[in-house]
C-alpha cells in the first residue's frame, strides 16, 4: 500500500484535484473548488490555503469530497512523476 502524504504541498494537491475532475472557483484563505458529476450534480470543496496540507486534514477534504484514497494517491504519484520529469509547470507563490 502506498503511503500517505505527511505534509502534502498544497499546489500538488489543487493540481491532484483538478486531475480528478475539480476546478478552481476562488483562492484566498481557502480555496474553494467544485467539480461537475455527470448526473448534473455539483460536488463543492473548500480547503485551507496553507503552504502544506498534514494528513489527517488531506483525508478529511478527500472523505468530504467522495474520493477514495486509493484514486487520489494514485494521481497525486502519477503528477510526481510528472513533476520529476518537467512536465508540470509549478504554480508561483504570492
Amino acid at each position: 500500500m502506498t503511503k500517505f502524504p505527511v505534509d502534502a504541498p498544497i499546489n500538488r494537491v489543487i493540481k491532484t484535484l483538478e486531475e480528478l475532475g475539480f476546478r478552481l472557483v476562488r483562492e484566498g484563505n481557502h480555496i474553494s473548488m467544485i467539480r461537475d458529476n455527470p448526473d448534473g450534480t455539483h460536488t463543492p470543496l473548500t480547503i485551507p490555503n496553507h503552504k502544506t496540507l498534514k494528513s489527517s486534514t488531506l483525508r478529511t477534504v478527500l472523505t468530504q469530497s467522495g474520493i477514495r484514497r486509493d484514486d487520489f494517491l494514485d494521481a497525486y504519484k502519477g503528477l510526481q512523476k510528472r513533476d520529476k520529469k518537467g512536465d508540470v509547470e509549478e504554480k508561483p507563490e504570492d
